[in-house]
């Protein structure tokens, strides 16, 4: 199942890049710039920035200004009223939260062929299921992430997350599933002299090979220190060496959901309002003990010194008997209260998280009532899993090819099941009594896979089976009593 071949003729890529097998009288340079100029102020790489921005709890409040009407009737800012900026990390919290629950635990890998089950073992190592973490937190905060394939210079394939916001995907269908290429776009840093300076780069990727270009004062310009051109990769025989390509663009999307919109975008409103209000009202009780007074009998202000005064000073003048008396600052307590508790039901609701301050969650539920408090967040984990189900079999197209041309060991045909371990508080004896129901009707890998105290799979079932040996019991065992005396028991 071959499925790399020598890189073809440079010509015939300018041939066939037209998307989608248009005609256009652009050449690769004009697609190139007109894709970067569109991404650039799109919509989409906006909200990416956005989500990676509240991440980082750097939300839209820190920027606030305390405005107060000024003597113009105008808004203009003041510096001596309180400006408290309370940015609230729920962006942070819940994708947190949806990656420990969906992504928490190690994903188990179920085939029946031995040496393809080694063979993906060993590729799915720690450093693999952390980058699998990663990706996860980059898909959610931006709508999607991207990897790319390569081999390292140890001649290792691997895979490298990338900066979704340089990523320019170029899809042949409609459902973006097939790509046609891609167009990375990004900055490196460089000295000229003794001086630094920022130099963007672009590559095009597409089944051809790579394209490589720096940007100029008259365009695009073939980035000839980096290699303008070049393939996927090279294979190396003796002292000679082959440039090869995939029979796909070495690159592999992860989708938050069907329609890659961020979750940022989705309750991004909610947010800002808890922000707002409140900082407003940690705004108000600083500012209570400057009460605004009342001063009679001093006349000679206008209407706009009026506005002023109240705004900045706190101080009313009027004309009449002698008199100073104070304006005292009404908070509505029980107003914010509720409108603040309403907003966070929301942002959990429409975030689809758990909010762990919530009573229902205080109440220590189990069984039934746990689960229906995580509906949300589990409804939400299985979009996300169909989704990275699609990704990981793109992944494997590549792992099988790989392990084909270094081994000529065709897997392809292989049934392969990727398992994520959900990470949710349980109620330990009902599931272990759920998996003693179920011997006999299910097999044993699949109960052992669903115990709370296995941490790995395969190690589990090796463990099961040299017990077995040892003892002559029964290979399962699940339904009966454990058998005494046993060095490999579960660990707790």
């Amino acid at each position: 199942m071959s499925s790399l071949w020598p890189n073809g003729n440079e010509q015939k890529e300018i041939e066939n890049i037209i998307i989608h097998g248009a005609k256009t009288e652009a050449n690769l340079e004009q697609i190139i710039q007109l894709e970067t100029g569109d991404w650039k102020g799109s919509d989409k790489r906006e909200w990416m920035l956005t989500g990676d921005r509240y991440y980082r709890n750097k939300t839209d409040i820190l920027d606030r200004k305390r405005m107060v009407v000024g003597a113009s009737g105008a808004l203009e800012p003041v510096a001596n009223l309180a400006n408290n900026k309370l940015s609230n990390p729920f962006i942070r919290k819940l994708v947190d939260q949806k990656i420990g629950y969906l992504l928490g635990k190690p994903m188990s890998i179920q085939t029946d062929k031995k040496e393809y089950d080694a063979a993906l073992t060993a590729i799915f190592n720690q450093d693999m299921l952390r980058r699998i973490q990663s990706t996860g937190k980059e898909s959610i905060n931006k709508g999607l992430a991207w990897w790319i394939v390569y081999y390292d210079t140890d001649g290792e394939l691997s895979f490298k997350k990338m900066n979704s916001e340089e990523i320019i995907p170029l899809w042949a269908d409609e459902a973006h599933t097939v790509l046609d290429a891609v167009i990375r776009e990004y900055e490196v840093e460089v000295y000229e002299g003794l001086k630094r300076k920022r130099v963007t780069k672009i590559e095009w990727w597409d089944k051809n090979g790579v394209r490589r270009y720096t940007t100029g004062g008259t365009g695009l310009i073939p980035d000839v220190e980096a290699g303008d051109t070049g393939s996927h990769f090279a294979v190396v025989n003796g002292e000679t060496e082959t440039a090869m390509n995939w029979e796909r663009v070495p690159f592999i999307c992860w989708k938050y959901n069907e329609e890659e919109q961020p979750l940022v975008e989705i309750i991004k409103n909610l947010v800002d309002d808890y922000d707002r209000n409140k900082s407003d009202n940690s705004n108000n009780l600083e500012d209570l003990p400057n009460s605004t007074y009342v001063v009679n009998d001093f006349d000679g202000t206008n209407a706009s010194e009026f506005r002023k005064n109240v705004s900045i000073y706190r101080v009313v003048f009027t004309s009449g008997n002698g008199e100073v008396k104070t304006v005292n600052l009404e908070i509505n307590t029980e107003a914010y209260k509720n409108h603040q508790e309403n907003n966070r039901k929301d942002i959990y609701e429409f975030g689809r998280g758990v909010d762990t301050q919530s009573a229902d969650f205080g109440s220590a539920p189990s069984g039934i009532a746990l689960r229906f408090l995580y509906s949300d967040l589990d409804l939400d984990a299985s979009l996300i899993e169909r989704e990275y189900q699609a990704s990981l079999e793109q992944l494997r197209w590549f792992i099988d090819t790989h392990l084909y041309n270094t081994t000529k060991q065709d897997y392809s045909g292989e049934k392969v099941e990727f398992i994520f371990n959900r990470d949710m508080p349980i109620d330990e004896t009902a599931i272990i009594t759920g998996i003693k129901d179920s011997v006999g009707i299910l097999s044993d890998e699949t109960l052992v896979a669903q115990h709370p105290y296995v941490t790995n799979l395969q190690d589990e079932l090796d463990r099961k089976k040299k017990q077995s040996n040892q003892d002559g019991g029964p290979y399962g065992g699940l339904g009966g009593e454990p058998v005494v005396g046993s060095k490999d028991e579960p660990e707790g």
